[in-house]
């Protein structure tokens, strides 16, 4: 077949896209809603459209051929921008219905997604919010694909292939049980040094963190009883024992039972921010999700 946009069926597009993302024709046909015969037949006419085999069996799959891989953005873009212009010319968030799906660890959900789901459902109240682990190795891969919308990281943790917007600046602050011997007065250098803590890595394995980096400045050290991998069970540990923790001040605000206080020396924060990928990026609905989540990330 002689290739021609008058014959080129925009729906092959869509398998081939699938088909490069998944690396498997029966996941590709899941994920389009066809049978695996149906996908096949499709990948036969891309086959003969473009000349090229396109695919090659592997033991776990199919391996796209350099033809293959050349189309793989394109075909992205061509998509991207079908959608955009079947989306409707203004967007309602009162009347519409659709997912959004967003990356974020748990301080992210808690500091970020907590207060954008409060405004949000006033404003869109048809809007649900589908939220999954960030995943770094796979995430590149999921906005690309469309199964996650936005993410919410750090700039040296964003993808430069990504579009991206800072949110906030976050600081640390100190935190422990609201009856702890140290609760209610300054803690001093020595005393945070010789008390017990508790870290939040989400490696899970790693018993140094920023904090220790800022003691090591000044030829200090502290003592890192426990390293949990996330911050939801950190209230419960504090709430049983002496230990203590740093943790990121959006964290520790409004936690019955703690007690928050400065560190006793300055612990550099982060910046929290939001990354997309360019097929969502004109997107009338997505923009107005960003929006909404810059505006409710912002303090009085």
């Amino acid at each position: 077949m002689k290739a021609d946009i008058r014959t080129l069926d925009l729906n092959l597009l869509k398998t081939l896209d699938a088909l490069l993302d998944e690396r498997s024709v029966t996941r590709a046909a899941a994920r389009l809603s066809l049978t695996q015969p149906a996908v096949s037949g499709m990948l036969n006419r891309l086959r003969d459209y473009f000349d090229d085999p396109l695919f090659i069996r592997a033991p776990h799959g199919i391996v796209p051929t350099a033809r293959a891989q050349a189309l793989a953005a394109p075909v992205k873009r061509i998509l991207a921008e079908i959608d955009l212009l079947l989306q409707p010319v203004t967007f309602d968030p009162l009347t519409a219905r659709l997912t959004f799906t967003i990356a974020a660890t748990d301080y992210a959900l808690r500091a970020v997604v907590v207060p954008f789901i409060a405004a949000l459902k006033l404003r869109a109240p048809d809007i649900r919010v589908r939220v999954v682990p960030v995943e770094p190795e796979r995430l590149l891969a999921r906005l690309e694909q469309g199964s996650v919308d936005l993410a919410l990281l750090t700039p040296h943790t964003t993808p430069e292939e990504l579009h991206s917007r800072a949110l906030y600046d976050e600081r640390y602050v100190c935190m422990m049980r609201a009856d702890h011997p140290d609760a209610g007065a300054p803690l001093s250098l020595d005393r945070f040094c010789a008390l017990e803590h508790v870290l939040v890595s989400y490696e899970g394995e790693s018993f140094h963190g920023v904090t220790d980096d800022a003691l090591a400045d000044r030829g200090r050290e502290r003592r890192v009883g426990l390293s949990v991998s996330s911050f939801l069970v950190l209230p419960e540990v504090l709430a049983i024992s002496d230990m203590i923790a740093v943790v990121p001040e959006r964290m520790a605000e409004n936690r019955p039972g703690m007690f928050v206080c400065e560190t006793p020396l300055p612990v550099p924060g982060f910046t929290k921010s939001m990354a997309w990928h360019g097929r969502a990026h004109r997107h009338p609905a997505q923009a107005w999700l960003r929006g909404l989540l810059l505006e409710t990330s912002q303090r009085a």
